[in-house]
């Protein structure tokens, strides 16, 4: 059965997961599983609804566009930054619209994990074993996501970022691209991670780390 589904945010990662919904479509063959409707985003950039357009995707207009669309319409939050993916949930979720999970193909989650709605998965995303993941988590490709690891609501992990096993992402947060954070280590609500940064002890909340190790 195909499900309508509309993206919020037509900037980059709103475009880059209506990407991910062509491979799941693609991968399944003669019936698809997702219907994209369209975009809709309160604040959108001339250029990024040009880029939708050429997509061959409507934008749809602010996201009262989806008041009075049935309860069988999905949503996916294609909003990168964190703190604005828990803001932009704060304002749909009064229309009361189920959010979507999509795993790209080419991502892999493992057995005894556990997922909340609104997951996105890229290409190449791993993810292991007894693993859990809240509402609208982001999992940027090729990213890695270690064995017995919690990771919070709105968390992203970038490109090729490591999170070793036994870890705590509390919500909010973002692991930067290539960054690493060490077995055992615990990241407080809404720090950033810079790319490129090894974490090698806990990081409090709120904080902003770089650099090998990360300070």
């Amino acid at each position: 059965m195909t499900t309508d589904v509309v993206i919020v945010g037509c900037g980059g990662m709103g475009r880059e997961v209506f990407g991910m919904i062509r491979a799941v479509n693609a991968r399944a063959g003669d019936e698809a599983v997702w219907r994209v409707l369209g975009f809709v985003d309160d604040y959108p950039t001339e250029s990024g609804v040009k880029l939708v357009h050429r997509l061959g995707v409507p934008f749809l207009g602010p996201t009262r566009w989806l008041a009075g669309q049935p309860p069988s319409t999905h949503l996916v939050l294609g909003v990168g930054e964190p703190r604005l993916r828990r803001e932009t949930d704060n304002s749909v979720r009064r229309y009361g619209l189920p959010a979507a999970t999509v795993l790209h193909p080419n991502a892999e989650i493992g057995p005894d994990c556990v997922f909340q709605e609104g997951l996105v998965a890229a290409g190449g995303a791993r993810v292991t074993t007894n693993v859990v993941l809240g509402r609208h988590v982001h999992l940027n490709q090729n990213c890695t996501v270690g064995h017995d690891t919690e990771l919070g609501d709105f968390v992203s992990v970038h490109p090729l970022a490591a999170v070793s096993g036994y870890c705590r992402l509390a919500e909010g947060v973002l692991v930067g691209t290539t960054a690493a954070v060490l077995p055992h280590r615990a990241v407080g609500r809404d720090a950033v991670v810079g790319a490129g940064a090894c974490v090698t002890r806990d990081v409090p909340a709120g904080a902003v780390v770089k650099g090998v190790p990360a300070r």
